[in-house]
């Protein structure tokens, strides 16, 4: 068996995973293992095409999506949103980050695309949970792993816009609203739904056959059960194939809504990797792919960030490497993780993809120890 079959498989023996898809490709020369089954029970083995929630490993589509949208022409980096999310006009802001939510002071400037892109339109998590105007978004921003919990896109955008700003616009990087910002932001300016939008702009052209929102009736033998830990450490079932993804949700969140294979989110980065090019079709031009995957964050923005960032970047919808903390993060590394267990990064200086899907929740922020095991196995260290 290869390394990253035996770095797997310890996971699975010592019981936090039932199971794991590792994928690692260097150019064309890919290597997958499927170890362990696809639930608790050991109903069936793990395949290499097992479908897996993959939540935050959705953000780098959703921002291509509207990067799509920009190349023709519909809105520029510098725009307001507010043209397209008329709720998000005029916000206030809390006078600091300490501030109780009713005292506020007007934003100094609309926000903007970019801002969204970047994660930094003002709402949105930072390292300290406590903040009063974090727990008010706490109300609103919903854990997306479980996607029947939120209303429709404008219910929830209204209530949004009842929170105050954390910060003001472009000041600081917020985790997670900027993506479910994004995913509106994509249905509105287009037209369509983002499931609709997406289908038809980004997977079909991709070949991403079985990546969407939710997995029908006949693909369902292939689809995973979904765990969370328990205060005892046992593994406790938190959904099966039959159950939040069974329809497509009222909300689809363009910052953790998707459901995916190893294989379709490496097609997806095999062409960002290809300067936004798969198989003869232009998807994205070179110039929205190097936005993509460049940072944009000040020094002082990525500290503000640690507890998700670990004083790495952020591009347009993933963390992009800064500087090589441990051996797995290489300067332009670009990627992210999912709170379902999963993670998909490329690293243009080498052409290498690393997807690694597991089904059971993250309980914090800080990457699980299969996830540092996997990419220390893709980095030979």
């Amino acid at each position: 068996m290869s390394e990253l079959y035996d770095t797997l498989q310890r996971h699975v023996a010592g019981g936090s995973v039932p199971g794991a898809v590792g994928l690692v490709a260097r150019g064309d020369d890919v290597e997958v293992a499927a170890v362990g089954c696809v639930d608790a029970e050991g109903t069936a083995p793990m395949a290499r095409d097992s479908v897996f929630r993959i939540a935050s490993i959705t953000k780098p589509i959703t921002a291509a999506a509207v990067l799509m949208l920009m190349e023709e022409g519909r809105f520029g980096l510098d725009s307001p949103v507010e043209e397209w999310l008329p709720e998000l006009a005029k916000p206030t802001v809390v006078r600091t980050p300490s501030s109780p939510v009713d005292d506020v002071v007007p934003a100094v400037r609309p926000i903007t695309v970019e801002d969204l892109l970047s994660s930094r339109p003002g709402w949105g998590f930072p390292s300290d949970f406590s903040l009063p105007a974090v727990q008010a978004l706490f109300e609103v921003q919903k854990d997306s792993r479980a996607p029947q919990e939120y209303p429709d896109p404008d219910t929830w955008l209204a209530a949004l816009a009842r929170v105050p700003l954390l910060y003001q616009p472009g000041e600081a990087w917020l985790y997670a609203t900027s993506s479910d910002l994004q995913g509106i932001l994509v249905a509105r300016a287009s037209g369509r739904s983002l499931p609709e939008f997406l289908a038809e702009r980004v997977f079909e052209p991709l070949g991403m056959t079985d990546t969407g929102f939710e997995v029908p009736a006949a693909k369902r033998h292939r689809f995973t059960s979904y765990y969370r830990a328990g205060t005892s450490g046992a593994l406790e079932l938190a959904d099966t194939p039959d159950g939040d993804w069974s329809r497509v949700p009222a909300f689809p969140s363009g910052g953790g809504g998707l459901v995916s294979t190893a294989d379709d989110w490496l097609a997806f980065a095999r062409m960002l990797l290809n300067g936004g090019t798969a198989g003869g079709h232009r998807v994205l031009s070179p110039t929205s792919v190097s936005r993509m995957t460049t940072n944009h964050l000040t020094a002082g923005q990525r500290e503000l960030g640690t507890l998700f960032l670990e004083g790495q970047g952020w591009g347009y919808g993933a963390q992009v490497d800064v500087t090589p903390a441990d051996p797995w993060n290489v300067p332009g590394r670009y990627g992210w993780v999912g709170g379902t267990g999963t993670t998909a990064h490329l690293i243009p200086p080498t052409g290498t993809v690393a997807v690694l899907l597991t089904q059971v929740a993250m309980p914090n922020p800080a990457p699980t120890p299969v996830m540092r095991d996997f990419w220390r196995c893709v980095a030979g260290a």
